[in-house]
Formats: structure tokens, C-alpha cells, sequence
């Protein structure tokens, strides 16, 4: 566990959070895409200009409301480290996987994985490892969390992004003895991922992997557990190892793997309240491991102010523990109303974050 003798107020308060400290309060978060902060503008800036405790530190002109930093979300086409191709048809929203470099099991040979040394994070950034370093020494001087991180779909993910969602699903399906060597592939560079940053001086490793559907798991849990679950064994092992916490970003339904993404090491998870439904988090996350509940956010658009502060009340209602082990995030895209953002953000002051 991370130390938090040295940590400041919010620091704290999220490790406590985390491992059922009994917190002061339910750590929050709201995240803005950049199209909507294209769309919005000065009038979303002022709604974060008003919820100080959500936003410490946001001043007011600093944002440039066009930027699009994240090369995903540009308009476009472009082909990251693994030589997957990606689109965009809309700037500002996340890209989409258009073309994969292994669609047939012939181009093997004349592929290789980059290295995430030298070559990046595999989506072409190039890798700052004295940066990361330095990052994380002067989180720990000012008391923050020292964060480090795999990139989004690191694993599942990146098996179909290389070789077609439907590709892989066969590959499941049929046992291909050929897959067993490509997951290793995969597995070796985040290992070797994981490892750097643990030498840089991370106290908290993120991982994205959405590994479920809308309604159910893209394969049978005895399939995932031969093929993807020992992968998250390894690479949370590897972690707790090092007494480097484990948070684990994951869209899609996965009820039936919960518990074995808690085994694995997960201290975090970070699923989805849609496709998963409060009953069926209370049942099996609840008090075992801690939630940071990913709002509704399919439902941003269409409630209003009074159903977004049921939503976020209710799910507090049923999943909040006096020792912890709840958090709450909202992502806001450009077809949030600003009204709605408002109750969000007004919503999770009242819950969360100190006084």
C-alpha cells in the first residue's frame, strides 16, 4: 500500500478510499472531452471556475478550447507503433480501429511489436523516461500520487486490435494454437511497460482494458480465464510486487470476471454503472475491492437536472461504505447539455471532496 504519512489532504484521502481507510469523503472526478469544450467553451470554463473542489487549480484563460492534444482524437487517419490504422470523423471524439496488420495469421513473420523503451507508448508518443522520473519526484515532494500507466487497451484490446475483433473472437473460439504466442508478445512488452515505470518511481500504475460488451462478456469466462485473465495476473503481480497499487479502467459488462480481477491484484476498478447495473455491483464489488463508479454517462444526455442528481444520490446510496471504497467519475461529451454538467458537477461537490 502506498505510504500516506507524507501525502497532502486529497492524497490521502484517496489511498484511504482505495484500501477502506474510512475516508473524509468519496473521492470525485469530471472529465471533458475535448469536443466539448470545443462546442462550450467560455461557458463550460465558468462552470469549472465555479466548482473549485472539483477542479482544484483551474484557473480561467489557461484552456485553449481547440486544443486536441491526443492524437486519437483528431480528425484523420493515422497507423500507431503496432501498425494498427485508426480513424477519426470527428474532431475531438475518440478515433476508432479501421485497419490491422495482422487481419491474417501469413503476416506474422514480417510484423514485430515496438519496443515501449525506445519506440513509445504505441500510439506513437515517444517515450520521457528522465521526464516520468522527474514527474514522479516532485509529486511525492508536494504530497500528490505519483501516477504512471499502461496506454488504453493494452491487452485484450490490443490482441484484437492486431488482429480484427472478429479474427480474435475465431481465434477464441477454435483455440488457435497460434494465439498463445501472440498474447505472449503482447504480455512481454507490457511487462517490460510496467517494469520502467516502477524504475521511474510510480506509486499507482493505470490500466485501460474494456473488456466487456454492452450486455455481456465477448467470450465465456472459462475462455477469458484460459487466455486473458492470466495476463492481468501477471501484470498486477508484477505491481504488487512493488507495493505500486493497481487501477484498472474497463468498460463493458464484466460481472462474471470481477472477482477474478480482484485476485489478480486490482485495488481500484473502474466499470461502468450501465452495463453493469448497482444490483449487479453491489453483489460482487461491493466492500471487496474499491469502485470508482464510471456515471452514466449514455444517460448525460437525455435526463434532467433532477434525474442526473438521482442517478449519481442513488448510486451512492447503495454502494457507499463507512470505511471506503467507493469513488465517483463523470465523463462529459459535447452532447451534454451544459445544464446537465452543472447538476454533475454540482451533484458531486455535494457528495464528495472536502469542505
Amino acid at each position: 500500500m502506498i505510504s500516506i504519512e507524507t501525502k497532502n489532504e486529497r492524497a490521502r484521502n484517496y489511498v484511504k478510499a482505495a484500501h477502506f481507510l474510512r475516508p473524509d469523503w468519496i473521492p470525485c472526478t469530471v472529465s471533458i472531452l475535448p469536443a466539448a469544450w470545443k462546442k462550450h467553451r467560455e461557458n463550460l470554463e465558468q462552470i469549472l471556475l465555479d466548482h473549485p473542489k472539483l477542479f482544484p487549480g483551474f484557473q480561467e484563460g489557461k484552456t485553449d478550447f481547440d486544443a486536441v492534444w491526443d492524437r486519437r482524437y483528431r480528425r484523420g487517419r493515422f497507423t500507431d507503433n503496432w501498425g494498427c490504422t485508426w480513424g477519426n470523423i470527428a474532431e475531438g471524439l475518440d478515433s476508432m480501429m479501421v485497419g490491422s496488420p495482422l487481419d491474417d495469421w501469413e503476416k506474422l513473420g514480417q510484423w514485430h511489436a515496438p519496443d515501449p523503451i525506445t519506440e513509445g507508448d504505441g500510439w506513437g508518443a515517444k517515450p520521457d523516461w528522465d521526464q516520468l522520473k522527474e514527474n514522479c519526484e516532485r509529486a511525492k515532494r508536494k504530497g500528490w500520487l505519483a501516477w504512471g500507466g499502461a496506454p488504453h487497451g493494452s491487452m485484450y484490446m490490443r490482441l484484437f486490435y492486431l488482429r480484427s475483433f472478429e479474427g480474435f473472437m475465431v481465434d477464441i473460439a477454435t483455440d488457435d494454437p497460434r494465439l498463445k504466442s501472440l498474447i505472449e508478445i503482447v504480455l512481454r512488452y507490457n511487462l517490460k511497460l510496467i517494469e520502467k515505470n516502477i524504475e521511474c518511481g510510480v506509486e499507482m500504475m493505470s490500466f485501460g482494458d474494456d473488456l466487456g460488451l454492452q450486455k455481456a462478456l465477448p467470450m465465456s469466462p472459462e475462455k477469458w480465464r484460459m487466455y486473458v485473465g492470466p495476463c492481468f495476473e501477471r501484470m498486477f503481480g508484477v505491481c504488487g510486487q512493488h507495493n505500486v497499487d493497481v487501477y484498472l479502467h474497463t468498460d463493458g459488462h464484466i460481472l462474471e470476471i470481477v472477482p477474478d480481477l480482484i485476485r489478480a491484484g486490482a485495488t481500484i476498478l473502474n466499470p461502468q454503472i450501465g452495463a453493469n447495473g448497482l444490483d449487479g455491483l453491489e453483489r460482487v464489488a461491493k466492500g471487496k475491492v474499491c469502485i470508482s463508479l464510471d456515471l452514466n454517462r449514455q444517460l448525460f444526455p437525455f435526463l434532467d437536472p433532477a434525474g442526473i442528481r438521482e442517478h449519481i444520490v442513488g448510486a451512492v446510496e447503495r454502494l457507499s461504505l463507512p470505511a471506503g471504497g467507493l469513488m465517483l467519475s463523470a465523463e462529459c461529451g459535447p452532447d451534454v447539455p451544459l445544464d446537465n454538467i452543472r447538476a454533475i458537477c454540482a451533484t458531486l461537490d455535494d457528495v464528495g471532496g472536502p469542505a
